[in-house]
């Protein structure tokens, strides 16, 4: 007998512990833009995108330890840390601590790569694969936010942090923009290609 069924069935699971971890990184996306906006709580906003790196590291983990990798957690776990990047950015963008043609721009290069994963279904292609480069820029725009808020305190922590973080962000910003070129270039190549073959689908170039 086939363990296709089987193996269908395990990647259809949603009640597992990483996509358990996931839904409360993901429920820390409003807590962090509020804290962020309303208070203006950087501390501990900070320690919400700490805390949501920990699970983002502790999801994939148990994933491959206990074999409860899912499709809606493969899906999940990338689009939680574009929410997490995309308020950051809001709140560092009304706090003019980051210009808005960075914030637009990122925000931008999100939503055209958005647009084009309805296409990709229909031609019978999956989401875009998370490759390196993908996953390199989103550490380095986490790791530049909290050193940008402490940047904008006095000290000599600070004076220490703003450069750093500023390096991170300009690092992360080309990292983001390049790799979302990539996958456009992708789409193109997957668009000329024609639909994909039954039981060959699959993801197109990388995501991240």
């Amino acid at each position: 007998m086939s363990d296709l069924p089987i193996a269908q069935a395990r990647a259809d699971r949603l009640l597992t512990i990483p996509n358990l971890l996931s839904v409360l990184r993901l429920a820390g996306v409003p807590l962090f833009l509020y804290l962020l906006l309303g208070p203006r709580a950087d501390v501990w906003a900070i320690v919400v995108l700490a805390v949501g790196g920990v699970t983002d590291w502790l999801d994939g983990k148990l994933a491959r330890v206990l074999g409860q990798y899912s499709r809606i957690g493969a899906l999940l776990d990338p689009a939680v840390d574009r929410l997490y990047i995309l308020a950051a950015l809001v709140a560092l963008g009304v706090r003019e601590i980051v210009p808005w043609w960075v914030v637009a721009a990122l925000v931008a290069r999100d939503l055209l790569l958005g647009l084009t994963l309805p296409v990709l279904r229909r031609r019978g292609f999956g989401p875009y694969r998370v490759v390196y480069l993908g996953k390199a820029a989103t550490f380095l725009m986490l790791y530049a936010f909290p050193l940008l808020l402490a940047g904008t305190g006095s000290g000599w922590f600070a004076e220490l942090a703003r450069p750093f973080g500023y390096g991170f962000a300009a690092w992360g910003t080309a990292l983001y923009l390049y790799t979302g070129a990539l996958y456009l270039a992708q789409f193109v190549l997957a668009m000329r290609a024609g639909p994909a073959r039954p039981g060959v689908a699959g993801g197109v170039g990388g995501g991240g």
